[in-house]
């Protein structure tokens, strides 16, 4: 080999991505080893140094489901259409919990990662993504108190229990989809982030996750299953409590809207994900 001899290495070149939506499936699939990594490090950054460790998953619903319990049957008298209330509440309670911590995590998960969205390349959508998906650890711990309750009350689950999963992952879709917006609107405008657990807090009042779908009237009843919420803890107390007619117009209505916001998350992320690393 003379020293004129030229060696053929090969490059990649890394460009901002093109039209509407650019959603590498495929390149997502490529990193999925990151997306675990960084599932499981946020599951012991949670708990790392703490007394109970992954009994706060517990504790939380726990609590809210007897407080909801003196308030809204000893004072405000509210129906829970022949459920129980302690188990009416923390069924709803679970899939509420989700979305919230799913939804706080992904909105701050991009100016979290400052480092790594700065000196290394991946697809960006891999962050709010596995913030988003290590909620659910806390939802299976939490489940096992759901479990014990239904045992207590002697409530057989029937076959409606197997559109559970189906549930499970339109909340965590509803979180993604939020979570799109605000992670994104959270790089350049950093006060966003401290408005997210209020909006949540609101949010709560208005889902029917302390009251029944019943109790809103029926001339609202559309402009409420706007709510992605509504339909997913009507589905959950159907798929759970053996509700006999829960009202699939609302299911069917907040399911679009979820993937409609899917969607223009989706386009968002992506229409914006090349100046994050300027802007964090």
């Amino acid at each position: 080999m003379t020293s004129e001899t030229k060696l053929n290495i090969p490059s990649l070149r890394i460009e901002p991505s093109r039209g509407w939506v650019a959603l590498n499936l495929s390149e997502l699939w490529a990193y999925r080893e990151l997306l675990y990594f960084l599932i499981w490090r946020d599951v012991k950054v949670k708990y790392k140094q703490t007394i109970i460790g992954a009994g706060w998953a517990i504790v939380q619903p726990l609590m809210t489901m007897i407080v909801f319990t003196l308030v809204f049957t000893k004072i405000a008298d509210i129906s829970s259409e022949g459920i129980p209330y302690p188990i009416f509440a923390y069924t709803a309670l679970l899939p509420w919990n989700l979305f919230a911590t799913a939804l706080n995590r992904s909105t701050v998960s991009l100016v979290s990662q400052v480092g790594l969205i700065s000196k290394v390349y991946f697809p960006r959508l891999i962050i709010p993504l596995s913030a988003t998906i290590s909620g659910i650890i806390d939802f299976a711990i939490a489940f096992v108190i759901l479990v014990v309750m239904m045992f207590w009350y002697a409530i057989t689950p029937r076959w409606a229990v197997l559109s559970l999963p189906l549930f499970i992952t339109i909340a965590l879709v509803a979180a993604l989809s939020v979570g799109l917006w605000l992670a994104a609107l959270n790089v350049r405008y950093r006060d966003v982030g401290h408005t997210v657990p209020f909006l949540i807090q609101i949010w709560m009042f208005a889902s029917p996750v302390a009251y029944p779908v019943g109790l809103i009237p029926e001339k609202w009843r559309l402009l409420y299953s706007l709510n992605p919420l509504a339909g997913v803890i009507e589905g959950f107390r159907w798929a759970l409590l053996g509700k006999e007619s829960p009202d699939f117009r609302v299911i069917a209505v907040s399911t679009m809207v979820v993937f409609a916001l899917l969607f223009g998350g989706l386009i968002y992320f992506k229409r914006t994900e090349r100046t994050f690393a300027d802007l964090v």
